[in-house]
């Protein structure tokens, strides 16, 4: 565990650069005291301590406004971006390497048993407010933009925005390290008003040479 909480630490330095100290981030980062509360949280429930590890679970909720179900599996590097308001269901699985910024929901969609939260791959980004539901599977290096809302699986190296969320951006390779950021989202909005503008622009060039 010591060696996870160590690579935990490492993405707080690598992502954050208001990060100054292991002391500081220890005492006053809410995202990673709710991670090792959850730590703790799923070894006990793994052992079947089940209301031992909720109680944990419950206590850094009421202490980092992060509420993680001892259940949910979360992979190495992890890291929680202010955190405030964060919700990760029981049967949520999280890969190595993920952001989530505040707000974020990996949630269900109803009552139904069994698994019922979404899985993640790993180098994914959710950006701030974004809503992840149901048993979906979002691939590698996936970024969801603010506000989006995802109900259905996503594909690796995809960019996903809106309610519902749908893919704007797909590539052929991993997104790298230093874009895997919320701030880079592309707006499909814009980018279709730009098209339109050149649609526009092209059919005045054609009315003009034909009136010639």
């Amino acid at each position: 565990m010591f060696s996870v909480i160590r690579q935990d630490l490492q993405a707080v330095f690598d992502r954050d650069p208001a990060a100054r100290t292991t002391l500081e981030v220890f005492l006053t980062y809410a995202g990673f005291q709710a991670l090792l509360a959850h730590r703790v949280a799923h070894r006990l429930w793994k052992m079947r301590f089940r209301l031992l590890g909720r109680l944990v679970s419950q206590g850094a909720r009421w202490v980092t406004g992060v509420e993680i179900h001892p259940g949910a599996s979360i992979g190495h590097g992890f890291f929680i971006d202010h955190g405030m308001g964060v919700v990760i269901g029981e049967t949520t699985e999280i890969g190595d390497y993920v952001t989530l910024f505040q707000g974020v929901t990996l949630g269900g969609t109803g009552k139904e048993k069994g698994k019922r939260h979404p899985t993640l791959g790993n180098h994914v980004v959710v950006g701030s407010g974004a809503k992840v539901l149901g048993n979906i599977r979002i691939g590698d290096s996936v970024k969801i933009g603010a506000n989006s809302v995802v109900l259905r699986s996503v594909p690796s190296n995809s960019t996903v925005t809106g309610i519902p969320g749908r893919i704007v951006k797909s590539i052929g390779e991993r997104v790298p390290e230093e874009a895997m950021d919320h701030a880079n989202i592309p707006d499909p909005i814009s980018e279709r008003f730009d098209l339109m503008e050149r649609e526009l622009i092209e059919l005045r060039k054609k009315l003009e040479n034909t009136e010639d």
